[in-house]
């Protein structure tokens, strides 16, 4: 109700604070959505990891590759819990940010195709590092370039 006495009179949603705009993002409540955030960010953290560790294992190359595009999903993820998936992908996929998305989601895709199916160590090394690049990308251009 409060969301169609906004839109009614007229107020914008950049007139909004960042917590009623959260919360406004899905059904779910704020706390279950901090929760659900803070559990796939660290399921992230803990991927990216355990890949990392993995890295020097016998055939460890294909099991970096996968956990660390497990760790990055993870925390793609985890902000859809705190704005909501649908605004999420709006984001993603704005005119600044849609270069870096393009990128980014290839480079998880053909990380995974070069360890698992193509079986080539070194272009799986190189899509892993695309992937942190083309994220770092994507996530200062959501920080630092303005909308207009």
């Amino acid at each position: 109700m409060e969301k169609l006495r906004r839109v009614l009179s007229g107020q914008d949603d950049e007139e909004q604070g960042l917590t009623a705009q959260v919360l406004d993002a899905s059904s779910l409540s704020f706390n279950t959505r901090l929760k659900w955030f803070v559990i796939c960010f660290v399921a992230g953290i803990f991927f990216s990891i355990l890949g990392t560790g993995l890295l020097w294992l016998p055939n460890g190359v294909k099991l970096f590759a996968v956990f660390y595009t497990l760790g990055n999903l993870a925390a793609l993820a985890s902000t859809c819990f705190l704005m909501g998936p649908v605004k999420q992908l709006k984001k993603m996929f704005e005119t600044t940010r849609l270069l870096a998305t393009i990128i980014m989601l290839l480079c998880l895709v053909f990380t995974l195709c070069a360890a698992l199916w193509w079986r080539k160590k070194g272009l799986a090394l190189l899509f892993c590092i695309l992937q942190f690049l083309s994220m770092t990308w994507d996530s200062t251009r959501c920080c630092c370039v303005p909308s207009f």
